[in-house]
């Protein structure tokens, strides 16, 4: 008998352990009770419980990786003697102006890489730019060092809109020329530029004037660098550009008096 009252009483201890805790006390179907240490929580969902984002919300692709070397297809030599001028970044209301009295006091051309978003908004220095003889080259839309990187159809129509952009400030506007951002060239937006009738203008000279330094610095650097047929790099927009300004005068003399300032062709 008294054994009879302990299994009766083992067996009612094991009913209400297996009735408490919940989901940590229930049994696996098959086997014993699996208990959850207290305090620790629950195995993060598998793949299939994965949130989705919201409908609506762009896909945001890979970019391609930047390729080791410079891609063949760049145009960088006047294939003359004489040197060609290029300006980055605008127009600026502040600084092209001013970059174009340079020229035209210095008398000489110069190719102006224009921003989408710049033409957009100064399109009136876009006609002065045409009208004083100087050139134009399609610098993208917004400036975006790595759109080379970007799919082939993004790359197509980011340089289309920025042309339409320059044609709607100068109709029949000539753009024969494309230069990627920050130097960043890839195959995919030198073929893009090709095939929307651009050459893909690099350069042999950067003074790296976008980093502020003085004025005779520039000039100094430039000076050191150039060699016939060279395209020299330098900035009217994309911030203050005073010492590049300043520079202009001493440098243009230099570059005419050694080898001649011309046009790109």
């Amino acid at each position: 008998m008294r054994l009879r009252a302990l299994l009766a009483s083992g067996l009612t201890l094991v009913v209400l352990v297996g009735g408490c805790g919940g989901e940590a006390g229930r049994l696996r179907a098959g086997g014993g009770p699996t208990p959850v240490p207290s305090g620790t929580l629950p195995a993060e969902p598998g793949p299939a419980a994965t949130p989705q984002p919201p409908r609506g919300t762009p896909t945001v692709r890979p970019l391609r990786p930047l390729p080791a070397t410079l891609p063949a297809g760049l145009h960088r030599t006047t294939g003359v003697q004489g040197v060609a001028l290029t300006f980055d970044d605008g127009p600026d209301p502040t600084w092209t102006p001013q970059v174009l009295d340079r020229l035209r006091t210095a008398r000489v051309p110069a190719t102006f890489c224009v921003v989408g978003t710049q033409v957009r908004r100064h399109p009136e220095l876009v006609r002065r730019i045409v009208r004083e003889g100087h050139q134009l080259c399609n610098h993208s839309w917004r400036h975006d060092v790595d759109l080379g990187r970007r799919p082939v159809a993004e790359i197509r129509a980011d340089l289309q809109r920025t042309t339409a952009a320059i044609r709607a400030a100068v109709p029949g506007a000539k753009v024969p020329f494309y230069r990627q951002p920050g130097g960043r060239w890839t195959p995919e937006v030198v073929k893009v530029a090709k095939e929307l009738g651009m050459r893909s203008l690099h350069w042999t000279v950067d003074p790296r004037d976008w980093g502020k330094p003085p004025a005779a610095t520039i000039s100094k650097r430039v000076h050191g660098a150039v060699r016939p047929g060279g395209v020299v790099l330098l900035h009217d927009g994309g911030g203050d550009r005073a010492a590049t300004l300043a520079a202009c005068p001493a440098l243009i003399t230099d570059l005419k008096r050694r080898y001649g300032v011309v046009r790109l062709r």
